[in-house]
């Protein structure tokens, strides 16, 4: 290969084998990572609007009981927060149903049920950013890893040569570093797509929590209301 021939297909057809396999690796990588990008851009941007919709339905007034018979019929289709309301309120009234008063015990049991819930669904939310934090911390070493072999490559090629010029360096030299710049090209994204996913989430987070706390409250000011009215206590707020 001339120096005047130097596109990129042409620098990886001429590149060595192991380069090859370097790049074939990153390419591989950075497909996996764009996929998850626009899977975390679709998923959290459902999150959201869903948790926006429930948390609007939940403070319009409409009665806890019929908020959670809702939420129990739409449990696969409903949000985040809508599950989580559903697992307070579940076990509230499974606890309810076993005839347990002390306001304690019922607090901290659909307490301890929302917090349960919250965590699996965080899980389901943070899928993903794994990948995308390894192809961000990785992609570049590898790509470097890459550059260095077939440097070596192109100068061990050039050991029998009585006279070495630019023009005879330039072409392996230009293939070694096309390794580097594809590592950077799936390094790039997923280190930008990680830091925006994780602030998102951070604040679903902290949105989901928040509410937590306030159907807690809700509940307790529910669990101080007189005996004649404690069997409808979960009614309203």
């Amino acid at each position: 290969m001339n120096a005047q021939n130097m596109s990129i297909v042409t620098l990886v057809l001429h590149a060595s084998w192991v380069v090859q396999l370097v790049m074939l690796l990153l390419l591989g990588v950075s497909i996996a990572s764009w996929g998850t990008i626009f899977r975390k851009l679709i998923t959290v941007r459902r999150v959201k609007t869903l948790n926006e919709d429930f948390e609007r339905e939940f403070w319009s007034g409409t009665s806890l009981n019929d908020l959670y018979a809702s939420a129990a019929q739409n449990a696969r289709q409903g949000g985040p927060m809508e599950r989580i309301f559903a697992s307070g309120m579940r076990e509230y009234q499974k606890l309810r149903e076993r005839r347990i008063s002390d306001p304690g015990t019922l607090l901290d049991g659909a307490r301890r049920a929302m917090r349960a819930s919250l965590q699996r669904e965080m899980d389901v939310i943070e899928s993903g950013l794994s990948l995308l934090a390894s192809v961000g911390s990785v992609s570049p070493y590898v790509g470097l890893f890459g550059t260095v072999w077939g440097i070596m490559h192109a100068f061990t090629g050039f050991a029998g040569m009585e006279q070495v010029t630019l023009a005879t360096v330039a072409p392996g030299i230009a293939e070694a570093l096309v390794a580097t710049a594809i590592g950077l090209f799936a390094a790039i994204p997923a280190v930008l797509a990680y830091n925006r996913f994780a602030h998102d989430i951070d604040r679903v987070t902290l949105q989901q929590e928040t509410f937590i706390e306030e159907f807690s409250n809700i509940l307790q000011r529910n669990l101080g209301t007189p005996a004649s009215s404690a069997a409808t206590s979960a009614s309203g707020r």
